[in-house]
């Protein structure tokens, strides 16, 4: 409900969720635009994947940087299997969770790090969202487009999530400018 005077910001008793979609989507931080995304249902490991693959298939030959966080679906078999055929790597990559390159999460990073890869990936820190530049995007469209909106379907959100990537790539669309002077934090 709007505030008013007074009062602060509260939901109806009637609210109803109408569900939820998941944006996974990639910033080039070359021309400042979103490209590519994918909205669904879920997060899972296969929607990340088939994002990474729609991502790839749009220029196929490209040299291909993700930078990406420390989220598990970022360093999964899935992934590490679609770089290996993408990049032509034959080699044996062991079975999950017992041997080779699909062993753990760390030796799945490892190979998904590797700079002699055409296609490779870039972790950030943990606790450093503020790195991964798609995370800034993110929250540019969460205040402009999400916050104190309301959705009267899943159809609705789409829209407007469609309808927000859009005008951002249109209108908005600039590399973003980095201010941090490099100064280290003090430790007191």
């Amino acid at each position: 409900m709007p505030t008013q005077p007074g009062w602060v910001e509260r939901l109806e008793a009637e609210y109803k969720r109408h569900g939820t979609l998941c944006l996974i989507a990639n910033f080039d931080v070359v021309t400042g635009r979103a490209i590519l995304p994918t909205i669904g249902p879920t997060r899972t490991e296969e929607d990340f994947v088939g994002h990474i693959e729609q991502t790839i298939d749009s220029d196929g030959d490209a040299t291909w940087v993700f930078v990406v966080d420390q989220l598990n679906t970022h360093k999964s078999e899935g992934l590490v299997r679609l770089v290996a055929q993408r990049c032509g790597i034959n080699d044996d990559l062991g079975i999950k969770g017992k041997t080779g390159i699909l062993k753990s999460m760390v030796s799945r990073k490892t190979f998904l790090e590797d700079m002699s890869h055409r296609i490779r990936f870039v972790y950030t820190p943990r606790h450093a969202s503020w790195l991964n530049q798609v995370e800034i995007w993110f929250s540019i469209l969460s205040r402009r487009a999400l916050k104190r909106a309301s959705f009267t379907s899943l159809e609705d959100l789409e829209k407007r999530l469609t309808d927000f990537i859009d005008y951002f790539n249109s209108v908005l669309a600039k590399p973003f400018r980095w201010t941090y002077a490099g100064k280290p934090l003090r430790v007191a």
